[in-house]
């Protein structure tokens, strides 16, 4: 009975990553496509176009801190077959927006349920996994994201070539994100102790004040990957004349992430966090290093692999640090802090990185982001990795 327990791959499990997928196929699906849809649909403009879609990602970052609060504090698996429903739900809105003001307010709203729905998701996927096998589990759920991340955009682009039909693109994304929430719909698993105290709302109830460190080192490599998805293409085109090469290129990156879960999952194993997370530091400088340092082929896609490689390595490692200094009541809690410091990485790499460009060039962005994370391997080594095993010693002291 005690084997049948310590199974990674349960059903729980399995289930969790499947939902996973959907909703990031669902939603990657259309990423590439919609700015064109926009363009040609509804005659946006290019400062238009980015401001509607950047609505999402403001949604979605002010969701994160409340979800992890909600997460802990109510039914794991009601708040996410809910946030998952309204996610779904979501997709035939697009279908239905006849104007750009209502595509705007679609997809605007759709950024909420998205940002809860991948913290609840995450957070039950550490629930559903035993504790013996949880650091190499959350190592590959995240294979549910990449492996999405990967093929989504080229199925995206092939049916919009094939077929010149952004209807059926978003019945394809309604019904994979379907597909999703009926998945988790069927977890059967005793529900957990859940916040009993009602104090007064404080910072702690959506921020895990005692992993603020290893959320700041967090933004610092948000913040460089913002800069490079965003200003990759740009960049490609200008410095190598490469003007197809940017699916190649997260194809690239999406495989080196792949590779590092499958590589790494060992190493998480045997809770070598610290470890894992430098050894991601270090990979992932040298792949932006060598991007800008050598602007041509082999440095362009060999800093996807080696990006991807280090990244892979990194987040599970900081998931997992962050994770084993909350309690069980806290895991949505640090889930979002995580996220939430990740994606104001994201925003502030676009707006610093858009001002550098202007100022200067993209060569001088991507330099800088060399810096910052350099600046973020330092802050690793020098005092990340000692604060997290101090607050891990006191946080266990504390629960014995």
């Amino acid at each position: 009975m005690k084997e049948k327990s310590e199974r990674l791959w349960n059903s729980n499990y399995l289930k969790v990553m499947t939902a996973n997928f959907s909703m990031s196929f669902a939603f990657y699906l259309l990423t590439p496509l919609l700015p064109l849809y926009l363009s040609e649909e509804f005659s946006a403009s290019k400062d238009t176009i980015g401001l509607v879609l950047s609505g999402y990602t403001v949604t979605a970052l002010l969701m994160r801190p409340f979800s992890g609060y909600v997460v802990d504090s109510f039914s794991r698996k009601k708040v996410l077959v809910l946030s998952l429903f309204i996610y779904f739900l979501c997709f035939a809105g697009y279908l239905t927006a006849s104007t750009l003001l209502l595509f705007a307010i679609v997809r605007t709203m759709h950024g909420a349920p998205f940002g809860a729905s991948s913290v609840a998701n995450s957070t039950m996927a550490i629930d559903v996994l035993p504790s013996s096998r949880r650091t190499e589990g959350i190592g590959y759920y995240g294979l549910s994201n990449n492996l999405a991340t990967a093929i989504a955009p080229t199925i995206g682009v092939f049916v919009y070539r094939y077929y010149h039909s952004f209807d059926l693109l978003f019945w394809l994304a309604f019904i994979v994100a379907g597909l999703g929430f009926a998945v988790d719909a069927t977890i059967r698993m005793p529900e957990r102790q859940t916040r009993a105290d009602k104090k007064v709302l404080s910072l702690d109830r959506f921020f895990l004040v005692r992993g603020w460190i290893i959320g700041l080192n967090m933004a610092f490599f948000g913040l460089c990957y913002g800069v490079l998805s965003n200003y990759l293409a740009i960049y490609g085109k200008e410095m190598m004349n490469i003007t197809s090469g940017t699916g190649t290129y997260f194809m690239l990156l999406s495989i080196g992430l792949m590779l590092s879960r499958l590589q790494g999952g060992r190493s998480l194993r045997q809770g070598r966090l610290v470890h894992n997370a430098g050894e991601g530091i270090v990979i992932s400088t040298f792949g932006y290093t060598l991007f800008v340092a050598c602007p041509n082929m082999v440095g362009y896609y060999g800093s996807a692999l080696l990006i991807g490689l280090g990244n892979g390595h990194l987040w599970p490692a900081f998931q997992n640090m962050i994770i084993s200094i909350a309690s069980n009541k806290e895991r949505g809690t640090a889930n979002s802090t995580l996220l939430t410091c990740w994606d104001l990485g994201l925003g502030m790499g676009v707006l610093l990185g858009g001002i550098i460009v202007e100022q200067f060039n993209y060569e001088a962005a991507f330099w800088w982001i060399v810096i910052m994370h350099v600046a973020g391997a330092m802050l690793f080594f020098l005092a990340t990795r000692n604060n997290y095993q101090q607050q891990k010693k006191r946080f266990e002291k504390e629960t014995n």
